[in-house]
């Protein structure tokens, strides 16, 4: 063979084995993050326990953050599998050794943060903020915190703000406690062992109605981004991912609907009639408890659900009247009472039966392809109004291109069957729609309460809860979440002291 024919052999079986190499090279690249995740089946995250972001419910866990990882798991068709945590600091460190694909730790974006894992926002902002005891001098400026101590909870996104205001206000101190949640930091300025505490203000919102002696100072800084956080050894396809579904969930409106379910009842109840809410259940509910419990059970109704009905109807008053001839515990009309076989609305039994039944066939009016925990808000808002109003304002809704089968788009609509310009065009006409709205974020609100005094051992945030396919459960209805880790957070001013053991 001549040398030129040797070499060009040579070349060739020298072109072919890279050719080789680089097939088997492709061939064995190494799988994406998302790929992982989708090959395994299992979407692995880290949280803690917190209101805003994952606790155990009655009907299993929910929280702000667990509802959009559970449906980000939902999309990626994987299941979701949860680590619950001690600490930000055990959180922080799973995700340093890649050992969860995602923490959700309701920390904030931050340089910081960024340098050490990858971030994507939530779509929920909050923001550091000083609270103080109502019967304390209200600070409004870091000038009149010079000469007390701070309180936070450890490992959380204020200690950031803290050192950076640290350095121009070098007499400012702090106590970082690892022991303590947002709740137990709220517990503690409320019984008067802390003077002032920084906290996180989606946790007070979440939290201050049982705690009505703890006020908010002011704000340390602007609203922050709260984020995900993704392991920095991971490449950026599950981020990409993550960012693709919460821009989703933003243009389809699902995030605004989890949003108003955890925090859309937060302004309701105030210092007086949280304090006068109390001092009812403490001294009139009992009267009526057990007619509460069994008539509840009897139409398969949440009886606290019921109650916290009778309480916003009359504050448990039987023989309460309105102008309009609405009467008895549970504010019925005569026509009503008649069409349930009720014949004195003002025995309390009677008012409670009647409520209860009355209640469970409003909810069976409401269509079931409506998922829970809207359709029982919207059996509220009926109760109330009317079915005939309620269907006005749906329709309304509908044709101002919203989505009638979800109560933060329709209760919008409601006040606008008060305005001749709205209600000269629905079938029903006029009604005080405000109203059903207030009736509507106030039960929510006593329900919330009733669950926490209730049941002290339980997490009280029922109504936010749902199943995965958004049926939900029925007539259990569940409010945001205020959730704590022990006993010890009980607001004692309420009356709420941890139970004997």
């Amino acid at each position: 063979m001549a040398q030129h024919d040797l070499t060009s052999h040579f070349a060739a079986l020298i072109r072919l084995a890279i050719a080789g190499l680089v097939i088997l090279t492709i061939g064995c690249s190494k799988p994406t993050t998302l790929d992982d995740v989708r090959s395994e089946g299992v979407l692995h995250v880290i949280t803690r326990n917190a209101p805003s972001i994952y606790f155990e419910g009655r009907d299993g866990p929910t929280g702000f953050e667990y509802e959009l990882a559970r449906r980000f798991a939902e999309e990626l068709g994987v299941e979701l599998r949860v680590r619950v945590a001690e600490s930000n600091t055990e959180i922080l460190s799973v995700l340093d050794r890649d050992y969860a694909h995602i923490g959700l730790a309701g920390l904030t974006v931050s340089e910081e943060r960024n340098a050490r894992f990858h971030t994507v926002p939530t779509g929920l902002t909050t923001q550091s903020v000083i609270i103080y005891n109502r019967d304390r001098d209200r600070p409004e400026s870091l000038e009149d915190l010079e000469d007390q101590v701070l309180h936070v909870v450890a490992d959380s996104y204020h200690l950031a703000h803290l050192n950076q205001l640290a350095e121009e206000h070098e007499a400012l101190t702090w106590t970082a406690h690892a022991d303590l949640d947002a709740a137990g930091i709220l517990r503690r300025v409320e019984a008067g062992e802390f003077a002032v505490a920084v906290v996180d203000a989606n946790e007070l919102a979440l939290n201050q109605v049982f705690f009505p002696d703890v006020k908010r100072g002011f704000s340390l800084g602007d609203p922050q981004s709260l984020a995900w956080l993704f392991p920095q050894a991971q490449d950026q396809s599950l981020v990409i991912e993550a960012n693709r579904f919460f821009e989703r969930v933003e243009a389809d409106g699902s995030l605004a609907q989890i949003k108003e379910r955890f925090y859309g009842h937060l302004d309701r109840l105030n210092y007086v009639g949280a304090r006068t809410f109390v001092h009812h259940v403490r001294n009139r509910l009992p009267q009526y408890e057990t007619l509460f419990q069994d008539y509840g059970a009897t139409e398969d109704l949440d009886w606290r659900l019921l109650a916290a009905i009778g309480y916003q109807e009359s504050h448990w008053r039987p023989d309460a009247r309105s102008p309009t001839g609405v009467r008895g515990l549970m504010m019925l009309t005569r026509t009503t009472a008649s069409h349930i076989g009720i014949d004195d609305r003002l025995d309390p039994e009677k008012s409670i039966k009647g409520g209860a039944r009355y209640f469970k066939m409003v909810h069976a009016k409401i269509p079931e392809r409506i998922p829970e925990p809207d359709r029982t808000w919207f059996a509220l808002a009926s109760y109330n109004v009317g079915f005939g109003h309620l269907e006005d304002a749906r329709i309304l809704t509908e044709s101002a291109g919203k989505n009638p089968d979800r109560w933060m788009d329709v209760k919008e609509f409601l006040p606008l069957l008060a305005q001749k310009e709205w209600y000269s065009k629905t079938r029903y006409g006029y009604a005080r729609g405000h109203e059903p709205v207030v009736y509507v974020q106030n039960i929510r609100r006593y329900y919330d309460v009733l669950v926490w005094m209730k049941d002290p051992t339980a997490p009280s945030s029922q109504m936010a809860q749902q199943d995965a396919d958004g049926s939900g459960t029925g007539l259990e209805p569940s409010l945001p979440a205020t959730a704590r880790n022990d006993a010890s957070a009980l607001p004692r001013s309420l009356g709420l002291t941890p139970p004997t053991l």
